[in-house]
């Protein structure tokens, strides 16, 4: 009897150790891209950008194929707007923002805000809310270290042609995302090691912006470094949030609560950069850097099982 408890006992731990590895087995889709960003799955393609190469590609399951590259853009945050068109992030010093189709032609561009205020700073990160408005946030001066908390949200409502100042102040504005019901949107300060979180209002402006998360409460520092912080965000539909933690090597996953409920440690890189839901969201998958510390921010882009 003993023996057979004990048998059965291996047999379970030996599935459950199974489970976990096969959990957390992370597996490089694209590799040899220069500053990976913007993961975004589309019908069945996984889309993302280079802001070193400056590019925009495509990856059909097995071949890559670059769709736009714009000289001094430096591709970062990608989205999908309501009419199936990317509306893109140009990170570089005069950040713009880019439409394109899905085959990565050019439809539109803006330099500026509706009272004629430049993105300097560049552009970082993109989102579309349901009603088809979309924020986008103005990272800062970037010379090597920060230098000025000069961070800003812009917002362009349904069916304008104008992209409007909703927020500032930002400590180094870096990924945004909303929640499924649409009435909170959720900012990445990166050098303040924070999220911060905002009301959106029916006329999509912002207001109640209070903290959410320091990060630093949540996990402990891998390193200390001015850009150890959150880089990109996504929510899922349970109103989750998924973090890549640039210089951290991970993703962390928190309620909307702000409690941590996960963390996932990626093999790949210490640079991570953004994450995209895959089908049923399933899968993530996550734009990673091999070394933070690296200017041609060589990396990939990897595929690693969810938790629920």
């Amino acid at each position: 009897m003993r023996i057979k408890i004990g048998l059965l006992a291996a047999i379970a731990l030996f599935a459950t150790v199974s489970a976990s590895a096969a959990q957390s087995r992370e597996v490089v889709v694209v590799s040899g891209v220069l500053g990976p960003e913007g993961p975004l799955y589309v019908e069945g393609n996984l889309y993302f950008v280079g802001w070193i190469s400056g590019t925009l590609s495509k990856w059909d399951g097995k071949t890559t194929t670059v769709l736009n590259s714009a000289l001094g853009c430096g591709h970062n945050g990608l989205a999908l707007s309501r009419e199936h068109t990317f509306l893109l992030a140009c990170t570089n010093a005069h950040g713009v923002i880019l439409e394109l189709d899905l085959s990565g032609k050019e439809l539109r561009r803006w330099s500026a805000d509706s009272e004629g205020r430049s993105f300097d700073g560049g552009i970082n990160d993109i989102v579309v809310a349901d009603n088809g408005g979309a924020y986008a946030t103005v990272f800062g001066p970037y010379d090597g270290a920060p230098t000025a908390i000069a961070g800003r949200i812009v917002y362009r409502a349904p069916g304008s042609d104008t992209w409007v100042q909703v927020a500032d102040n930002l400590n180094y504005a870096n990924g945004i995302a909303i929640s499924p019901d649409q009435k909170t949107l959720y900012l990445d300060e990166m050098v303040g090691n924070a999220i911060l979180k905002f009301a959106i209002e029916a006329d999509g402006t912002l207001t109640h912006r209070s903290n959410f998360a320091l990060l630093n409460l949540l996990v402990p520092n891998r390193v200390e470094n001015w850009w150890l912080g959150p880089d990109s965000l996504k929510v899922d539909r349970r109103g989750n949030l998924y973090v890549a933690q640039f210089f951290g090597g991970k993703v962390l996953k928190i309620s909307p609560k702000g409690k941590l409920l996960h963390v996932f440690r990626i093999a790949a890189g210490d640079g991570t950069t953004n994450v995209a839901f895959g089908p049923g969201e399933r899968d993530l998958y996550v734009s990673v850097v091999q070394d933070g510390n690296d200017p041609q921010a060589k990396g990939s882009i990897v595929r690693i099982r969810n938790v629920h």
